[in-house]
């Protein structure tokens, strides 16, 4: 059976990406994002799994909005980089693997999840900045082949929370289905909280974000609970992106490890979080038996 051995949690707030391409990281406004950044990034340097799931959104880039499914799948081999209107950012093209999308779809589909299946795509700044927050110097590819899985965060109605938890669960399921050996990490994208537009355009909630941090590790299920309205009230129109998280962690096991979490937010008014977690069961101690009994002289 597959494995999934770590979840990623983080946003994927445009300006994060642009300051790296930009090399703008060490400006005092960004320093303090991305020297947070550092604990996560040395520990998934030692643990590469054989592919990564990315669950984000697609901002009107890769696919039209007169199109937006509410849950999709990538099956392509490869996965161009959008040009979101400057240009693609120049980091690798997203190299896929088939053969894990299909037997994800197969078995989503057989559990009552009608997916858009997606057999070419452009992928945005959901996808490729948190590959970015994970790898920042990835040479000429990424650590491991991707496959993506969108969630529409766009358009109303929005899948509710509970559904994405159900998602993820579903998918961690297929993960264990899959063959033999292979090892899976998963990112869950997007958020904070904030408002891009209206009357609380530059809304912020830090409380309700450091809730869902700490929540999200020790129990998924009641963030499952909030209803649409309810995560834009607390977390602003954009922060419902937070639902992509409750994929990610519907994937994984009931008890996981945290790793580092880091909390921060960037110059461009977005609250921007980062969540790592370790989800391979923990070896219990040996219980120490008793000592040897010496031989008995004779």
């Amino acid at each position: 059976m597959a494995e999934v051995i770590w979840g990623l949690a983080t946003s994927h707030v445009p300006s994060i990406g642009a300051a790296m391409d930009r090399q703008k990281t060490d400006d005092t406004n960004w320093m303090d994002l991305f020297e947070g950044y550092a604990p996560a990034r040395a520990w998934l340097a030692e643990h590469r799994p054989d592919v990564a799931i990315v669950v984000y959104n697609d901002h009107a880039n890769g696919i039209d909005l007169d199109f937006v499914p509410t849950f999709g799948l990538g099956t392509a081999e490869r996965y161009p980089v959008a040009d979101e209107g400057f240009g693609p950012r120049q980091v690798p093209e997203v190299v896929g693997d088939p053969d894990l999308s299909l037997h994800l779809l197969e078995c989503l589909m057989d559990e009552g999840f009608d997916l858009t299946v997606f057999q070419a795509l452009d992928v945005d700044h959901g996808l490729t900045v948190p590959l970015s927050v994970w790898t920042p110097d990835p040479g000429d590819a990424w650590p491991c082949p991707v496959v993506p899985v969108l969630v529409n965060v766009i358009q109303y109605p929005q899948p509710t929370a509970a559904r994405c938890y159900a998602l993820g669960e579903a998918l961690g399921r297929a993960i264990r289905s899959y063959r033999d050996g292979v090892t899976v990490g998963i990112l869950g994208t997007g958020g904070m909280s904030h408002q891009l537009a209206g009357s609380r355009a530059g809304f912020i909630n830090p409380e309700f974000d450091r809730m869902w941090m700490e929540t999200i590790e020790t129990d998924p299920a009641k963030l499952a609970t909030l209803s649409r309205e309810d995560l834009i009230r607390q977390a602003g129109s954009e922060g419902i992106e937070l639902i992509m998280w409750l994929v990610m962690r519907g994937a994984m096991s009931e008890q996981i490890t945290k790793i580092h979490s880091h909390y921060f937010v960037p110059a461009s008014n977005t609250a921007a979080g980062l969540a790592l977690f370790d989800n391979r069961v923990p070896q219990p101690e040996p219980v120490p038996g008793p000592p040897p009994r010496e031989k008995a002289l004779t």
